[in-house]
């Protein structure tokens, strides 16, 4: 068994840096990874395409050269429509053999919208999800041949967004989930009750926490997405409404041996200076996760996790 405080990760856009068009300003890759080092991770995920290094070898040696391994990333795939680009098979291909040459047992797939973004929401058509589950198929198989177990990202604004979405998911195949505290909250799904019915399909959490009076405003139409994210939408672990504590605890006790990645989504609207910015909120998260470990090593001591 695999010590709780050794499966703590971080992951590229919780120091600001994305891949969606417009995003913000992106920091540059090595004082990313420099900062998740000093702040206690042993690990990272991929980031956006490319964000790592240029190969599957350059990715694991930037890495390891910060003292991290790559434990997963999240990819982006377009599977609910019958046509697919090369540009999309190139690049599925791409990160599955880059996460596999790193070490990574996981792939975190994002179920894309034909969109720019995640601001715009979609309901899929029969026909939709009938080649959704068939690429689905096909894309586990892929990974799988690398060694891959593909983890399903539950997302705003992409094509299994709702709790329908989730449960026709979870219901129609087999794929295991990337249990994200803060999307699923965002758009009415409890993670802590996904953790306790389904303990067995998570193979990777995200961890953000949710100002509930934003989140509101998001699923309201006030403001979008990208609105919120800027104006404060995730909080750093604790400073939230996201019972972080509980999620933990379930899949701790139902004998979970993934990774917990901080991934408190952010939009840099400015150069941050050298010694401020993302890695301030990291670190909260950080402490937060370290005094959960303590709570969790000493027996009696569950009452302030959410159980």
């Amino acid at each position: 068994m695999i010590p709780l405080k050794d499966r703590i990760a971080g992951a590229p856009i919780t120091w600001g840096v994305d891949g969606s068009p417009g995003w913000g300003y992106l920091l540059p890759r090595g004082r990313v990874l420099e900062e998740m080092a000093s702040i206690g991770l042993s690990a990272t995920e991929l980031g956006p395409d490319g964000f790592l290094g240029r190969t599957p070898q350059e990715a694991r040696q930037n890495a390891s050269s910060a003292g991290l391994s790559v434990v997963g990333g999240f990819v982006p795939l377009l599977l609910h429509l019958p046509a697919h680009s090369k540009e999309q098979s190139d690049y599925a291909d791409r990160a599955i053999k880059t996460l596999s040459a790193c070490g990574s047992q996981v792939m975190v797939l994002g179920p894309e919208l034909p969109q720019n973004g995640y601001d715009l929401s979609q309901d899929l058509s029969p026909a939709h999800w009938t080649t959704f589950e068939r690429n689905l198929k096909r894309l586990i198989g892929q990974a799988g041949e690398e060694g891959l177990e593909v983890a399903l990202h539950q997302h705003w604004g992409m094509a299994v967004e709702k709790p329908r979405d989730l449960e026709r998911v979870l219901t129609n195949t087999e794929v295991s989930l990337c249990l994200d505290t803060g999307h699923m909250f965002l758009a009415g799904i409890d993670p802590l009750a996904i953790a306790r019915s389904v303990p067995d399909r998570v193979a990777h959490v995200h961890l953000k926490d949710v100002h509930e009076a934003s989140a509101a405003r998001v699923r309201s139409g006030e403001i979008t997405f990208r609105q919120g994210v800027k104006t404060g939408l995730f909080r750093p672990l604790g400073l939230g409404d996201v019972d972080i504590g509980g999620v933990i605890t379930v899949l701790e006790r139902a004998g979970y041996q993934g990774w917990y990645v901080l991934e408190q989504d952010k939009i840099l609207r400015g150069k941050p200076p050298l010694r401020q910015g993302p890695v301030e909120d990291a670190a909260v998260s950080t402490r937060y996760l370290g005094e959960l470990v303590e709570v969790l090593e000493e027996p009696g001591k569950e009452k302030g996790c959410g159980i």
